[in-house]
């Protein structure tokens, strides 16, 4: 079965997230936020609970690596950055992204730097590697420009332990030391945004039915996992993808005949999130000292019952979903879900990482949360 809708031409960056058109909009955002803030956790300073964090991914951990790059995925611009400490660095949002807010859950004081300025006296912390437009498969989002694909930042990473053993002056302790750090992977949505769901630039949606290339994602996902077990991680959380047919662009893009997400686009991504748990429980059969773990964005997005949520983006949006440069967004972020026509404000990231970091429910990680994955 083949995609019969009209396809678009449109850049996204990002991992969007599950929800649905907002009836009433400040009642909804308000029920919410004060469900995130009951499970907000408070970080008390001290050592972090793991030697050091690293960050895979596309833009919705991006914090910087498209900034020098040669492509529309970046945004390095006003009116991204207003609520971030040191304003605008690249991340697309408002503020921090889930990456940024889970390792402050881990006790990192600072946020983990990305690889494009990374320094030797910063990257025995962690790196971030994120990039916005990546995607498991190497030509994804190249019809945008440069992106740092995810075999890329596996050899991005590769010369960072290359740096990392010459500063510890000791392989094994290296070696060791890796073992001990968290790493998250949150990948895969640019797979179909700038690549399947793209058929005048991509050949994949004419080569594969949507179940098939949900199975040769998972395969080639499956490798590059096994690559940054070999790499010396053994504390990994993958993240299930968004459903992009529920983003404020892909609703205007494509329409929804009355429902509240393009439920054809859904469907497509729901058939590689199928295969991302299983994914997981194989990778921790085959290697009996791993800790993968999968976090189910799915769970994590879906408000209690009665419950819907606003699709409005916050800012005034260009043609291409972002945001347009050093326009006014609205007054309260606290009060949205989305920043730009992708992707979320940072109330909604919070939420995202505080059911990661801490399980609401069995659904949202398995078989941990990363709470428990940075204590084994």
């Amino acid at each position: 079965m083949h995609f019969a809708f009209k396809i678009h031409h449109h850049p996204c960056f990002c991992s969007p997230i599950i929800m649905a058109r907002g009836r009433t909009l400040l009642f909804s955002v308000l029920i919410f936020v004060a469900f995130t803030q009951i499970r907000t956790l408070v970080v008390v300073a001290g050592e972090p609970q793991v030697p050091c964090y690293f960050i895979f991914g596309d833009s919705m951990v991006d914090s910087g690596n498209n900034n020098g790059l040669v492509t529309a995925a970046k945004a390095n611009y006003p009116p991204y950055g207003i609520d971030f400490p040191q304003g605008v660095t690249g991340r697309f949002t408002n503020g921090r992204t889930i990456a940024d807010i889970i390792g402050q859950f881990l006790g990192f004081v600072n946020y983990i730097p990305p690889y494009a300025t990374v320094t030797n006296q910063e990257i025995s912390t962690g790196v971030n590697y994120g990039s916005g437009t990546a995607g498991i498969r190497d030509e994804t989002g190249s019809q945008l420009g440069d992106r740092v694909s995810y075999d890329k930042q596996l050899l991005n990473h590769a010369k960072i332990i290359s740096r990392l053993s010459l500063l510890q002056h000791n392989v094994t302790f290296t070696q060791e030391y890796l073992k001990k750090c968290v790493y998250i992977s949150v990948i895969g949505n640019n797979d179909y945004i700038n690549n399947y769901l793209m058929p005048d630039n991509y050949p994949t949606s004419r080569i594969y039915t949507i179940d098939q290339y949900a199975s040769v994602l998972a395969k080639q996902y499956s490798k590059q996992l096994t690559t940054l077990y070999k790499l010396g991680a053994r504390k990994i959380a993958v993240f299930s993808l968004g459903l992009i047919g529920c983003t404020p662009f892909e609703i205007a893009q494509f329409g929804t005949d009355g429902r509240p997400c393009v439920e054809s686009i859904n469907d497509a991504v729901s058939r590689l999130n199928n295969r991302l748990k299983p994914l997981v429980d194989d990778l921790n059969n085959d290697f009996s000292d791993a800790r993968f773990t999968f976090i189910n964005l799915t769970s994590i997005s879906t408000p209690p019952e009665g419950v819907t949520l606003p699709t409005q983006p916050c800012c005034q949006l260009r043609a291409d979903g972002q945001c347009v440069p050093n326009s006014i967004p609205c007054p309260n972020r606290n009060l949205t879900i989305f920043y730009d026509g992708f992707h979320t404000t940072e109330i909604a990231n919070t939420a995202f990482a505080t059911r990661s970091y801490t399980a609401l429910s069995p659904m949202d990680a398995s078989p941990y949360d990363i709470s428990h994955l940075a204590q084994l």
